[in-house]
């Protein structure tokens, strides 16, 4: 297909991750405090939405602590800095598997699977304008480690997202879960103009070469809105091949540690430095009321 060039793009900040990162850099935030105050100087930089894990103060460790995600949530949303809240939603769908030659019992120590109610128990809570949803099972780097999303999962989340009036961004680590994503549509579970955001490069997902980028592009329905990130070194190369792709960015410690060889990266300066491709290739930045009238989102009261 011809190229078609974005022309108003937003920046997403994908601020800490639950990647073992915690201590390959120190600027990869863990409190709620420091997850908060790097959210916030990411969207001064120019990001328009902040998309949040949460970790363990102590240890780095990845949470699902529906306590740690409102502390997270009241400070950004105290600051007086404007920014569309985004929280994770991935959390609650690992197994571990045993071994090769006993997969059965799985590991306890590397799975952690909890039902729907409870994987988006902090989305209820918090009551953030997006969340995302992971729309498909998928190996990941690990010997025997699974992302496990069944599709009967995806629609008990999708119609508790979709209930909460909080929008889903879809997370589509491959071509079959855009596939699915559309089904989840087509059967009225997610509302017809879908958020889906492209992750590139995910072992052992959909590669990061623009072959496969580009096929995911050309899947996506043209009713929907799309951004995309890859891994590591090829960051900001992605955030030049979106915007001429005719979508959206994102950067952030989650994905990528370094600024340049050597040098370790802060979020806002991730996101800083995707400002600066994004303009100089003669796109705008959307600021965070722009994006929520594009993608009709609601900022709402927190629950509780």
């Amino acid at each position: 297909m011809p190229l078609a060039m974005n022309r108003d793009v937003f920046i997403t900040c994908a601020v800490t991750g639950s990647g073992g990162t915690q201590d390959r850099s120190p600027h990869v935030p863990r409190s709620p405090e420091q997850i908060a105050e790097s959210a916030i100087a990411a969207a001064k930089a120019g990001a328009a939405i902040v998309h949040c894990h949460v970790r363990d103060p102590e240890t780095g460790a990845p949470s699902r602590d529906v306590g740690l995600f409102r502390d997270v949530t009241e400070r950004i949303r105290a600051s007086d800095t404007d920014v569309v809240l985004n929280l994770t939603a991935g959390m609650g769908g690992d197994i571990t598997f045993g071994g090769v030659d006993a997969p059965l019992p799985v590991d306890e120590a590397g799975t952690d699977m909890i039902g729907a109610s409870e994987r988006v128990a902090h989305v209820a809570a918090c009551r953030p304008e997006i969340c995302t949803l992971d729309c498909g099972t998928m190996n990941f780097a690990e010997a025997d480690y699974v992302m496990t999303n069944t599709p009967g999962m995806l629609q008990a989340m999708g119609r508790k997202m979709t209930e909460l009036g909080v929008k889903p961004e879809i997370e589509a680590f491959d071509t079959g879960h855009l596939w699915y994503a559309k089904q989840l549509v087509a059967d009225g579970i997610l509302e017809p103009d879908a958020l889906v955001q492209l992750c590139m490069g995910v072992p052992w997902g959909a590669p990061d070469d623009l072959n496969t980028f580009m096929a995911m592009v050309n899947n996506i329905p043209d009713d929907w809105t799309f951004s995309a990130f890859a891994l590591g070194r090829n960051q900001m190369p992605y955030v030049a091949a979106t915007v001429l792709a005719g979508g959206h960015v994102r950067v952030g410690l989650e994905d990528n540690l370094m600024l340049d060889k050597g040098v370790l990266a802060q979020n806002w300066q991730l996101v800083e430095r995707a400002t600066e491709i994004v303009e100089r290739m003669g796109a705008r930045v959307m600021g965070p009321d722009q994006v929520r009238e594009k993608l009709r989102l609601t900022k709402q009261v927190p629950q509780g």
